[in-house]
């Protein structure tokens, strides 16, 4: 059985995701990891809240302690990272916030995986992954045409999507510097059930 951490997923886009691997998937377990913030909300669960798959805790990315407790208990394969502060607007208000859960609790997500995933000098158990959830906003303005590729410079206008690319360079070093196994999603234009 495959055990995912996810993080953020009584928000918006990371509860979707909790619906649909449950559907999918009859042999897994996801360990739910939410701070409930205002954009956390437990009704998004309200129909996984009876399925032994599923485990909620509410808490905090930084926590360390935490995570690192998360990580011995349930053994992680996957770590799908979510959890972010949003909102271009809050962002403006308060950077520090984004700053601290978006580039430190993405850091320390990171750490812990590194230390419970790896089985020796740049080498990680088989078949583990870190997938870090982005935005699009980490390109910038696209204007009236085009389309932005994988190969688009980052180019943020915001602290929250400065700090979203931040954690993406965070993510990326890790894979460079320490092999881990990554991927980073940049999507845009979510729409859907809980929103």
């Amino acid at each position: 059985m495959k055990t995912y951490l996810v993080t953020g997923g009584a928000g918006f886009i990371g509860s979707n995701f909790v619906h649909y691997m449950l559907e999918k998937y009859t042999e897994i377990k996801i360990v739910n990891l939410d701070k409930l913030t205002y954009a956390g909300n437990l009704e998004n669960l309200k129909a996984v809240e009876n399925d032994e798959r599923h485990v909620f805790v509410q808490g905090d990315i930084c926590d360390e302690a935490l995570v690192d407790r998360l990580f011995t208990e349930y053994d992680f394969d996957y770590v799908v990272n979510f959890a972010a502060e949003s909102h271009v607007d809050r962002s403006i208000l308060h950077p520090e916030i984004f700053v601290e859960t978006n580039v430190i609790g993405t850091v320390n997500l990171l750490k812990m995986a590194r230390k419970h995933w790896s089985v020796g000098d740049d080498v990680y158990k088989e078949g583990v992954k870190f997938l870090q959830v982005s935005t699009d906003e980490v390109y910038g303005s696209l204007g009236d045409e085009g389309f932005f590729m994988e190969t688009t410079p980052l180019c943020p206008h915001s602290p929250y999507s400065a700090s979203k690319a931040s954690a993406d360079m965070f993510v990326q070093a890790f894979a460079d510097t320490y092999k881990m196994p990554i991927n980073i999603t940049r999507c845009s234009n979510n729409y859907g059930p809980y929103q």
